[in-house]
């Protein structure tokens, strides 16, 4: 098997809702945040690649029937890699590549203007939840969920190992399967309490790219 070429593909992920991916709490502050949101070192929240590979690879194994990586179908474990199975199928290569998402800062500006708009930190809103009490009505256990706002554009990249035409046609017509799950789904944390609803878009460019290879 030989790696003819390496197909990438841009586009945008805008947050429709508050998105929270979760970070890792830095202090045990009294009035500190229960759950931050993931970001990089300067401060400012991404999209992990991970996050929107194992979201998208889950959908299409759900829509599959499969409930275990194990029953994988073939397609899939060629997209997101496969292990071993003895007297079975051999570990397969894993044919994408998911970068991580970094937030288009500039826009981010244009669409929350400071002195304009109410956030609680520079790039994220504060939201705080509580559990309630069946039998009295009560609301117990308060909680504060850092979320990125609606409105918030990420930039992501995805590169498709191509190693023939067919099996990039398939995995490309495969990917924009798991794509549209996604968009009709959610990310990150909190997606049946509203959070996480996204829209995934490919650029010009990708989209051309896409379709030379999936016209039939």
């Amino acid at each position: 098997m030989r790696l003819e070429s390496k197909i990438i593909l841009k586009g945008t992920i805008t947050t429709k809702t508050g998105l929270h991916i979760g970070g890792v709490k830095a202090s045990m502050d009294i009035g500190g945040l229960d759950l931050p949101v993931i970001k990089t070192p300067k401060g400012v929240p991404y999209i992990p690649g991970s996050s929107l590979k194992g979201k998208i690879r889950s959908l299409l194994a759900k829509k599959e029937g499969s409930n275990d990586i194990k029953n994988d179908s073939d397609i899939l474990r060629k997209m997101f890699g496969g292990i071993e199975i003895k007297n079975s199928k051999p570990q397969e290569i894993t044919r994408l590549i998911f970068r991580d998402a970094f937030l288009d800062e500039k826009k981010f500006q244009e669409v929350f203007p400071a002195g304009k708009v109410k956030l609680e930190t520079e790039f994220t809103e504060i939201k705080t939840e509580n559990t309630i009490k069946r039998t009295t009505g009560a609301a117990v256990n308060p909680r504060t969920i850092e979320r990125v706002p609606a409105g918030a554009v990420f930039d992501f990249e995805i590169v498709l190992d191509k190693y023939s035409d067919s099996e990039a046609k398939e995995i490309l017509q495969k990917l924009q399967e798991g794509i549209e799950l996604l968009n009709q789904d959610y990310l990150g944390g909190s997606g049946t309490r509203g959070y996480g609803k996204v829209e995934i878009v490919f650029d010009e460019e990708s989209k051309k790219i896409i379709q030379e290879f999936t016209k039939t």
